[in-house]
């Protein structure tokens, strides 16, 4: 039986393709993919995993992505925490971040997490990417990026960041990362931060061309780095929270950056650099930038590729707001983030 155009069956019909044909799309648009030019990183699949409600990861890793993308050459999926009920990025919604499939091809994982909550299917992608080999590239936040609370039970749940047990003490954090949280050290947003070159790492490739970072983070407090971490950089806390602003007396350096590695499940050594930099206005610092993009390329094992001042300008303009709890920009959708 034919369907007239004005039967209520005709308008079903076509609703139920016109579902059918923008499916895909919806779901595409949970994550965000810049794809790579020309230049050095071509061939390459770097994948962030954000998700803190604080520090604006949410703004500052698309501005990354896009300067490895664009300027190095790198295909950059930047994944968020996503809102269940509107489909918007809500970085306070701590159990869903759509896309983490896409680590299984992933060649680096960048990681901007804090107190994530995620479903066991989720933390195996994460888990079963750590464990392989492959590299980690990690921000401020991402030294306690996992919080069991609810469900204690779950066979992730060691990994939570004040994980007790002597055999797998401080989670994820300590174990893969090298310390989990202990305590700000600097002021919170009244002591600022100028990274320092670590003593004997003057020639090391991840600084090359690293010149003045600043950034208005605090320093976190550490314990001992554990494992086989080497400061890269030093954080020298400073009064206030300009750049010119002298040091605190009383304040010793702290490492706010290393290098170490991490060997899993595979037997394969990861390389692992963190920072506990990550301050949404730290990313204003062309030395921090220039820091992060050395080290993907030294986590990729592409140290020879490091030019002597890797470009670093941002691809669109950075005004992320303000840090701070659940202040993130509302009705944002990971398609915003697109380049024009």
């Amino acid at each position: 039986m034919r369907l007239c155009p004005c039967s209520s069956g005709f308008v079903a019909s076509v609703l139920l393709a016109f579902a059918c044909y923008v499916a895909p799309l919806a779901a595409n648009d949970k994550w965000v993919v810049f794809d790579g030019k020309e230049g050095p990183g071509k061939g390459k699949h770097i994948v962030f995993v954000t998700g803190d409600e604080e520090y604006r990861s949410e703004e500052s890793m698309p501005a990354l992505a896009k300067i490895l993308a664009v300027h190095h050459g790198f295909q950059c999926t930047v994944l968020f925490a996503i809102d269940k009920a509107d489909g918007t990025i809500n970085p306070c919604q701590i159990d869903n971040i759509p896309g983490l499939e896409k680590l299984d091809t992933a060649d680096l994982m960048v990681m901007f997490l804090r107190f994530r909550e995620l479903p066991d299917e989720d933390m195996k992608r994460i888990l079963d990417y750590t464990n392989s080999g492959r590299p980690i590239v990690a921000l401020r936040t991402s030294t306690h990026p996992f919080f069991y609370q609810k469900r204690k039970d779950s066979p992730y749940a060691k990994y939570t960041w004040n994980h007790p047990d002597p055999e797998f003490k401080g989670g994820y954090g300590r174990q893969v990362l090298g310390e989990t949280w202990v305590a700000h050290y600097g002021v919170h947003n009244k002591e600022s931060t100028r990274g320092l070159i670590a003593p004997g790492m003057e020639n090391h490739p991840i600084v090359r061309g690293v010149k003045d970072i600043w950034g208005p983070s605090d320093v976190y407090q550490l314990t001992t780095l554990h494992g086989d971490c080497q400061p890269v950089i030093l954080g020298q806390v400073l009064q206030g929270m300009k750049p010119d602003d002298q040091p605190a007396p009383d304040k010793k350096l702290y490492p706010v950056a290393w290098i170490k590695t991490f060997t899993g499940t595979s037997g394969k050594a990861s390389r692992i650099f963190t920072t506990t930099m990550g301050h949404a206005e730290d990313l204003k610092s062309e030395g921090l930038r220039r820091l992060l993009v050395n080290a993907c390329f030294w986590a990729l094992g592409m140290e020879d590729r490091i030019p002597e001042a890797a470009t670093v300008d941002f691809v669109t303009p950075y005004d992320p707001v303000p840090i701070g709890y659940c202040k993130h920009r509302k009705g944002v959708k990971p398609g915003d983030h697109k380049l024009p």
